[in-house]
């Protein structure tokens, strides 16, 4: 099957997309983005422009609207290559954010990552412009209530999106399966999709591909629930469980408690290999400004961010307040036992945390 995979800056990947999509027979034609490779390495994924398209329409079903799209993410991975095949698909040339800035009229749309979103609202004229848009589509990585509720009360209209590369791009939203897409739950509440946007292989990895995809059905690596409303709810990766001490701990749980702290700004949950535990619940996190850093942090000279070790914490320190304050939520036992102060979390080129990069900070510390 001939494939074009998706390279370049934001204009030549709005030019090759056009032609894709639009110009000529090009049906037999794939198109490959890469994951983000954020917990491994990243895969190539091969989508059909029918896979593609039919995620477009049932995105604008949704929506109730069109329009031209802000390009505020890289262009080779999904959520670009999204952005600019709505746009196009409407019959408006994405707006490069890189090149144009915000546009000044509204009903435009743009998607972003949690990590944009929180910094925009604490901007002016960040959260100018987001409150002329039509729809923030928000996916990436967990989105908590507290981050929709400051959305919605500074009046920005924010969907909550759930895929990847491997659906196309966003497949849920606001917890509901776009037209077409089912969404079942499997063993330990795996999430399991199917429908027309769904992944053809991964370039090169058979045996990956017949792991992943079977019987009509993509298996991600993400668990979930199913609420009252019957509203999918994404709990976190199946391997964010971290089991220390014999106990199962959930990090995304654990990072979204700790961020409704108002101490805190930013936080990823890791396990990181211990002799004693089996694996040590450590936090990562970025307190709030004019918060003072975390008591009994020691600073490296090399610039490594400062470690806290929570063992024998005096009573009065911030980091026995945050421990506390998670088990008011939750098991005393899923309280961190360490925490790594970080003046901005790392982040991979698509936005998404850089866990890796992370671990790697606390096998620094730990020579």
């Amino acid at each position: 099957m001939d494939i074009w995979p998706v390279r370049g800056n934001p204009a030549e990947v709005v030019d090759g997309l056009r032609s894709w999509l639009f110009e000529g027979d090009t049906s037999a034609r794939a198109l490959v983005v890469e994951t983000s490779g954020s917990t491994g390495a990243p895969k190539r994924v091969l989508l059909t422009r029918k896979a593609l398209l039919a995620s477009v329409h049932a995105s604008a079903a949704r929506m109730g609207a069109t329009g031209p799209w802000v390009l505020a993410v890289p262009p080779t991975f999904v959520a670009g290559v999204q952005v600019i095949a709505r746009s196009l698909a409407a019959g408006h040339e994405p707006i490069l954010l890189e090149r144009d800035g915000w546009p000044e009229g509204s009903g435009w749309f743009v998607s972003l990552v949690p990590t944009q979103l929180t910094r925009m609202l604490d901007d002016p004229a960040g959260l100018a412009a987001l409150q002329r848009a039509h729809t923030v589509l928000l996916g990436g990585g967990p989105i908590g209530p507290a981050l929709r509720a400051r959305a919605a009360g500074a009046g920005v209209h924010v969907v909550a999106s759930y895929g990847s590369a491997e659906t196309a791009g966003g497949c849920v939203y606001d917890g509901l399966p776009l037209d077409g897409v089912a969404v079942a739950l499997g063993d330990a509440g795996r999430i399991r999709i199917a429908g027309p946007t769904l992944f053809t292989e991964y370039v090169d990895q058979a045996d990956l591909t017949r792991g992943t995809l079977v019987d009509g059905w993509f298996l991600t690596s993400d668990a979930g629930r199913i609420d009252e409303d019957g509203r999918l709810v994404v709990i976190g990766r199946i391997d964010d469980v971290i089991v220390s001490g014999g106990l199962n701990v959930p990090g995304p749980a654990v990072a979204e408690r700790l961020l409704a702290h108002p101490s805190i700004a930013a936080v990823e949950v890791l396990g990181v290999p211990d002799a004693e535990w089996g694996n040590r619940v450590v936090a990562f996190v970025v307190v709030a400004p004019g918060v003072s850093r975390l008591a009994d942090a020691r600073t490296s000279t090399t610039g490594v961010p400062s470690v806290v070790e929570v063992r024998g914490a005096p009573a009065t320190s911030l980091e026995t307040t945050l421990r506390a304050w998670v088990a008011e939520a939750h098991p005393r036992a899923w309280a961190p036992r360490q925490f790594v102060v970080l003046d901005e979390i790392p982040l991979l080129p698509n936005g998404k945390p850089d866990r890796r990069g992370l671990l790697s900070l606390v096998e620094e510390v730990a020579r």
